[in-house]
């Protein structure tokens, strides 16, 4: 987006300041019948029109189509002078993507975990030839990202996130330090790429695009929808879905093959006493105070009441009690020990909904385990060894859901999960990528039979992956 000299005396300056644009007017001129953006808003503690960073590029647009001069010093970002050093011809969904997204340069694309979401995000950087920002959710992918772009492109590739500070012409940085830093770096990026987008929508989060002017945005997601439906947001942070493809359109020819089982693990007969007992303490309580915990505010009312009551304390002991059996029952660790041995030639990773029962198996089968409390340099050394055959299974609880590389894993065994759609179809993603032409991926659920989980697993099958 090239600056406009309609005359020799620009009737406006654009400034960036904040993570805003400030527009201000030459007082000699007056702009009659002039529309402005809507975001757009006049600021009389300083005397000038201000609007959101991520207005920048409609603010642009306006004064050209209505042949208003103006100064630009609000971008400071650079155009970049090369092309990708590993360039290679794309998969045909990969150009398909980027040909979507090329003839507005603003918006989202879906593709399923393993299709090379990456190679995209290098064809963009490549096609528009400016300063680039991504936006990461971990520290594992700022390290991946900075290493693929580092192959990828001729230029200093910097880091911001865990104690780092390194803005280069390539920067990744975490959504963490993202909404904290965009104010004083905002500017000096022509295109921002947001993986897993699905993250951006919030309070918090969204600032980071809001306070932005990167003309050019890209979005990177296997599954952007969000529970409390703010995925809606994307279409003005980043853009519209300019183009998906899902797990069953690229399983056998760009992802590995695979199946899925559901089973189905009977409690003893003890467990389901102990079970029955508990869940009837938990309801009676429930019922007894008038929580009606399909209601948006339900859980939250649990917890407030279930803390004003020796009642209410026995009935939340009761509940986490009979959460457990049904996550990490004997029984069911007992069929993972099964498991285990059918595939004890495979590279298996083993999925928790906590930290908890994921200490607990690794306990049971001496096995590496990665939780958020791993530290950086363990992890590294961990999923080294998985990737060499040192380790042939690993346990997690959530740190594995999203975006960590690991292609040699061709099972997965989910112990106990969230009822989130999203996370079930990254689990599943995580064997996925396709390390060799006749690799064949299985998924393994297990389920307590007669226990809530049936119903949270329901819930997280609602993807056509499973169907």
């Amino acid at each position: 987006m090239s600056e406009q000299s309609i005359s020799d005396q620009p009737q406006v300056e654009l400034r960036f300041f904040s993570g805003t644009i400030e527009i201000h007017l030459n007082p000699e001129q007056v702009l009659n019948e002039f529309t402005w953006p809507s975001t757009v808003q006049w600021d009389p503690r300083t005397s000038c029109l201000r609007a959101p960073a991520i207005a920048y590029s409609a603010i642009v647009m306006a004064l050209i189509h209505q042949r208003v001069s103006y100064k630009d010093h609000a971008r400071d970002y650079l155009v970049l002078e090369g092309n990708m050093t590993n360039s290679k011809t794309p998969r045909p969904f990969q150009q398909e993507a980027i040909d979507a997204w090329l003839p507005r340069r603003q918006g989202v694309v879906v593709l399923p975990t393993g299709a090379g979401k990456t190679y995209v995000a290098q064809m963009a950087i490549e096609a528009v030839s400016r300063s680039t920002l991504i936006v990461v959710p971990t520290l594992e992918l700022v390290r991946q990202w900075t290493q693929s772009l580092s192959e990828a492109f001729p230029f200093a590739v910097g880091a911001i996130g865990g104690g780092d500070y390194n803005p280069q012409p390539l920067t990744v940085i975490t959504y963490d330090s993202a909404y904290g830093h965009m104010e004083n770096i905002g500017n000096r990026y022509g295109l921002i790429i947001f993986d897993e987008c699905h993250h951006l929508p919030g309070e918090t989060y969204s600032l980071a695009a809001l306070s932005c002017l990167a003309p050019y945005r890209l979005g990177l997601s296997a599954t952007p929808e969000r529970a409390d439906g703010r995925h809606s947001d994307l279409d003005y942070l980043i853009g519209p879905i300019l183009y998906r493809r899902d797990v069953l359109e690229l399983a056998g020819d760009y992802l590995a093959e695979y199946s899925t089982h559901q089973v189905i693990v009977d409690l003893t007969q003890t467990e389901r006493a102990e079970y029955e007992a508990e869940r009837g303490i938990y309801k009676d309580f429930i019922i007894s105070q008038g929580i009606r915990l399909s209601h948006p505010k339900g859980w939250s009312e649990f917890v407030m009441k279930s803390a004003r009551s020796s009642q209410g304390r026995r009935a939340m002991k009761a509940y986490l009690r009979q959460k457990k059996l049904a996550f990490a029952a004997p029984s069911k660790i007992d069929y993972v020990d099964q498991l285990l041995h059918r595939h004890r030639k495979d590279r298996t990773l083993l999925f928790t909904q906590n930290n908890t029962t994921a200490y607990e198996v690794s306990q049971r089968f001496l096995l590496p385990v990665i939780t958020h409390q791993t530290k950086p340099s363990e992890r590294s050394e961990i999923l080294n060894g998985f990737a060499e055959g040192k380790y042939l299974a690993v346990v997690t609880s959530k740190v594995l859901n999203e975006g960590v590389d690991v292609p040699d894993a061709n099972v997965a065994i989910v112990i106990s999960g969230s009822g989130s759609v999203r996370e079930h179809v990254q689990r599943l993603g995580r064997i996925l990528r396709r390390a060799s032409p006749d690799k064949q991926a299985v998924l393994y659920e297990l389920i307590a039979a007669d226990t809530s989980e049936a119903y949270t697993s329901a819930r997280r099958r609602e993807h056509n992956a499973y169907r």
